[in-house]
């Protein structure tokens, strides 16, 4: 049960962690559009205390906003990523300022009101974090420090090798109690038929092997979607990547590839992208467990939708209006996840196109 003072403590340890990221750049960094696809850090950071208001302030404490002025200019919906650049967001110390305000008057509610179930509170926490990983996607797109993984330890390369799941059914999704989002419920009996995956995600050494023997030339391998956006973008390796390979370890396994090249990679190789039943599935099979999950969010073959039975809670925004709209789930986490959210039953979705993503995949096939 959450408490009063690990709520507190929560809230101050997101924001630490929030301020650490930002800390090394200008206001004139901050401000500036990094890339076409992302918000500018300040825009995110006024987000993050639109949000904070709006939920525990004002939905759950009853009070006034602090700026309701900004409601719709920190809406998510209102002001799409391509117009964020534009508008008369807080710039800044004015920022700063605006998310201090905000989180003292959030601690006030909690010492007055109460956390009631906590539900709102780590919602609310979450969110927070879950912008800390969008912000080092954009930092990664315009070469800031903080928009890659640390390099890696000396070690062998992973064994290339598959784990036999056996037929059967299993529980799926989020239970009831403890906090999970809307779309990870309700939790509900799958029966999956038996399949191999691939105990390790592809590396970045196993990419430049596809690279380097037509991946993205060889038109059998891709989708008739996909190859039309490799053409159309002159898509020839994954973001990040020069003509001479990745700038992480060989080692390393893949980021940034859509789920485009993704489902190329895995038809050159025989095998599949697992579905989001199967990725579950495995990662709770407890005999051979899957090897480096949280290092880079794993695209499924499965398009992002409610589970039978799936309630909006506490808003539709969430997960709903995403429901039926081509975005592929992905799941895992990244080495940008922040521990709070990591969990076996958490849903991240995107575009098939995106690549701005901490993602890669692991394979799957079919038991024949």
């Amino acid at each position: 049960m959450a408490t009063t003072t690990s709520l507190g403590e929560a809230l101050q340890d997101v924001r630490a962690r929030t301020l650490d990221l930002v800390s090394p750049f200008s206001h004139a960094e901050l401000e500036r559009v990094q890339h076409p696809l992302m918000s500018p850090l300040d825009w995110d950071l006024g987000h993050i205390a639109a949000y904070e208001d709006l939920w525990l302030v004002h939905r759950h404490g009853g009070e006034p906003l602090l700026r309701g002025d900004l409601a719709d200019l920190y809406d998510a919906f209102e002001t799409p990523r391509d117009q964020r650049g534009e508008i008369a967001f807080l710039r800044g110390q004015d920022v700063f300022d605006y998310i201090a305000e905000v989180r003292e008057r959030s601690l006030d509610v909690l010492d007055r009101v109460g956390p009631g179930d906590g539900t709102l509170f780590e919602m609310v926490i979450r969110h927070e974090a879950q912008h800390n990983e969008t912000m080092r996607q954009t930092l990664f797109l315009g070469g800031l420090p903080g928009g890659r993984p640390e390099p890696l330890a000396d070690g062998a390369p992973p064994h290339e090798s598959w784990i036999d799941i056996p037929a059967g059914s299993f529980a799926m999704g989020a239970g009831d109690h403890g906090f999970a989002f809307d779309n990870e419920r309700p939790r509900h009996a799958v029966d999956v038929p038996a399949f191999w995956i691939a105990r390790h995600p592809v590396t970045n050494a196993s990419w430049m092997h596809f690279v380097e023997g037509g991946g993205y030339e060889r038109r059998e391998w891709w989708s008739a979607e996909g190859w039309s956006w490799k053409e159309e973008y002159d898509i020839t390796h994954p973001e990040g990547w020069t003509a001479d390979g990745p700038a992480d370890d060989d080692h390393r396994p893949v980021l940034h590839v859509s789920w485009f090249e993704a489902d190329a990679f895995a038809r050159a190789h025989g095998a599949r992208l697992p579905t989001e039943a199967e990725w579950e599935r495995a990662s709770t099979w407890t005999q051979e467990p899957l090897q480096d999950v949280g290092a880079a969010w794993e695209w499924t073959s499965t398009c992002f939708d409610g589970y039978s039975g799936f309630r909006a809670h506490p808003y539709p925004e969430y997960s709903e209006v995403f429901f039926g709209q081509g975005h592929r789930v992905l799941r895992g986490s990244s080495w940008a996840t922040e521990d709070r959210v990591r969990a076996t039953t958490f849903r991240n979705w995107d575009l098939p196109v995106r690549r701005q993503i901490f993602a890669g995949l692991r394979l799957a096939k079919d038991v024949t």
